[in-house]
């Protein structure tokens, strides 16, 4: 298919950051939204993105997003996010923060809390928190992802090993309908898989974007984690494990402002 202009820099802006939205595009390019919603079925017709409810995403295959683009997506709701996993843990308290954008935003919630230990996997966290004298950080060692200043490998993995702490905040890359908890790097998801073994209280941090990408490798199931803390869980068959398991699901919402138990 010959591509248009448009439909060139909508593929462009999807590569950037993941997905494209109907009617911020509709804006950008100042048409109307039906005439966006047609370059996009045209796009996802030749399987160049891949449709989701009010927009499209770049198919991600085996690749993550850029850190980047993943840090400017949904961002306000991973502010949101960040402050009602912050509410969850006291003062006082000893916790795991793991890899992702939204498990920063945790990290960033977390600066006025008093007493706290920190144990991260996570360099861009570690480098937050490490200037607030409240505030004890310890960092894994071990292998440095220079794409987003993660921390994996065995050595990591041995060292979450060594304790047992009051919370785990994690984040995932995707979530399955049947509430897989997936991710990309499988050195990536062994650490992942200590710091849930490794903590009374799991909080999984996810904005709703997760359950349109899917990943190769399996971390666990929703059901391992106490806590989910997400901006709006659009899947009736994760909703129902959470329920079923007792896994509590807290969604935030940005235009209100509001947190809502379920």
């Amino acid at each position: 298919m010959l591509l248009s202009a448009r439909q060139v820099e909508i593929m462009a802006l999807a590569k950037e950051h993941g997905r494209v939205l109907v009617e911020e595009l509709a804006v950008r390019f100042t048409v109307t939204p039906q005439t966006i919603r047609k370059d996009l079925n045209d796009l996802c017709e030749t399987r160049a993105l891949n449709r989701i409810h009010g927009g499209a995403v770049f198919p991600s295959g085996n690749e993550n997003v850029k850190y980047e683009a993943r840090r400017s997506m949904a961002a306000a709701e991973k502010q949101a996010i960040g402050r009602a996993a912050a509410a969850m843990i006291p003062d006082n308290s000893s916790l795991f923060i793991n890899i992702g954008t939204t498990t920063e935003a945790v990290g960033d919630a977390l600066v006025d809390h008093k007493e706290l230990m920190v144990i991260t996997n996570n360099i861009n966290v570690a480098n937050r928190l490490r200037v607030f004298p409240a505030i004890e950080v310890v960092i894994a060692g071990g292998v440095v992802r220079g794409s987003d200043g993660g921390i994996v490998g065995e050595a990591a993995v041995d060292f979450i090993r060594q304790f047992k702490v009051d919370f785990a905040v994690i984040g995932v890359s995707a979530i399955d309908e049947d509430g897989a908890l997936l991710d990309f790097d499988f050195r990536e998801v062994k650490v992942a898989q200590a710091i849930i073994a490794n903590a009374r209280h799991v909080i999984l941090v996810t904005d709703a974007s997760k359950f349109e990408r899917t990943a190769p490798v399996r971390i666990g199931h929703i059901s391992q984690v106490h806590s989910f803390i997400c901006d709006h869980c659009p899947s009736a068959s994760v909703r129902a494990v959470c329920a079923a398991q007792d896994v509590a699901l807290i969604e935030t919402s940005v235009k209100t402002g509001h947190t809502n138990g379920e």
